[in-house]
């Protein structure tokens, strides 16, 4: 008895190993509270809005439903804008072209005009703030440019340049410069000193001192100049554009003013405002990710 005790433990054994037990376990259940607290999240922030929207929609259309309504409600801007909105790639050649020819047509003047701002600005404003002689000699001169409106520049560009595309970059760069050189002079003054004390210790070139300390303190200040100056971009193409003819999506506003196409012009403005909107978030997430998280969002 006792050899065949000894002889089916090891059998015992084999048949049921310690990792059994392991393997046959219940699952545990997935638990769904992170997914309810994003959709809370999302909710919380796209419900409002769309409610606004709503309550603004109808009041829209009782107004303007009313004899005697110079303006078009929405069902009636629908109904004539329909081809346009789902639409929008046709191209019937000159100045008979979709939403998104206009719109790509502005969208490339803003990209050349914001982008020669932003680096003549951070540049400029690097210096203003890191040198007094150079602030005491530009500031007043920026702050007197800077006060002149963006179509005031235009016929002096017109003159200069003999054309309406460089001109409308023109008034694009000299629009948006401003806020980029102020806030970026602003956050150059305000770097601790504690930095540039680090930076005398380690000897680090002017290049070094500009790449590895000046830019990323002064970030939060950059970008926030440069959300300023992509606001104004966009409003100033669409005042130009309306000037100087062409593509472009303020021509095309104002082409439908002069055709008395009202609802076009309410299509038009609804997709300005989107396209505005969607360059400040591009701005504002490339500036979170460059600032971790520190620049305004």
């Amino acid at each position: 008895m006792n050899m065949q005790a000894i002889k089916t433990e090891p059998a015992t054994a084999l048949a049921k190993p310690p990792v059994a037990s392991v393997a046959l376990s219940p699952k545990q259940p997935v638990s769904f509270d992170r997914y309810a607290k994003m959709a809370k999240e999302t909710a919380a922030r796209v419900i409002p809005p769309l409610i606004v929207v709503l309550l603004l929609g109808v009041m829209w259309e009782l107004l303007c439903r009313r004899t005697g309504s110079t303006l078009p409600p929405p069902s009636k801007v629908y109904k004539d804008t329909k081809e346009l909105i789902f639409d929008p790639f046709f191209d019937n050649g000159g100045l008979d072209k979709g939403l998104f020819w206009h719109i790509s047509a502005s969208l490339l003047r803003v990209a050349y005009g914001y982008s020669l701002a932003a680096v003549v600005g951070i540049a400029l404003g690097t210096l203003v703030g890191q040198s007094v002689w150079a602030m005491r000699g530009l500031d007043p001169i920026f702050q007197v440019l800077r006060t002149i409106p963006p179509l005031a520049w235009l016929p002096l560009a017109l003159a200069a340049f003999r054309d309406g595309q460089p001109s409308a970059i023109f008034v694009i760069f000299i629009t948006s410069i401003w806020p980029i050189i102020i806030n970026t002079a602003v956050g150059i003054r305000n770097i601790p000193q504690d930095y540039r004390n680090v930076a005398a210790v380690v000897q680090l070139n002017p290049v070094e001192f500009f790449w590895k300390v000046m830019l990323p303190a002064a970030a939060p200040y950059i970008f926030t100049g440069l959300r300023i100056g992509i606001g104004l971009s966009w409003l100033a193409i669409i005042a130009a554009e309306m000037l100087i003819g062409g593509v472009g999506i303020g021509f095309f506003i104002w082409d439908a003013w002069n055709s008395s196409h009202m609802s076009e012009i309410i299509l038009a403005l609804f997709y300005v405002g989107i396209v505005g909107f969607v360059l400040d978030r591009l701005i504002a997430a490339v500036g979170k990710l460059v600032t971790h998280g520190t620049s305004v969002s």
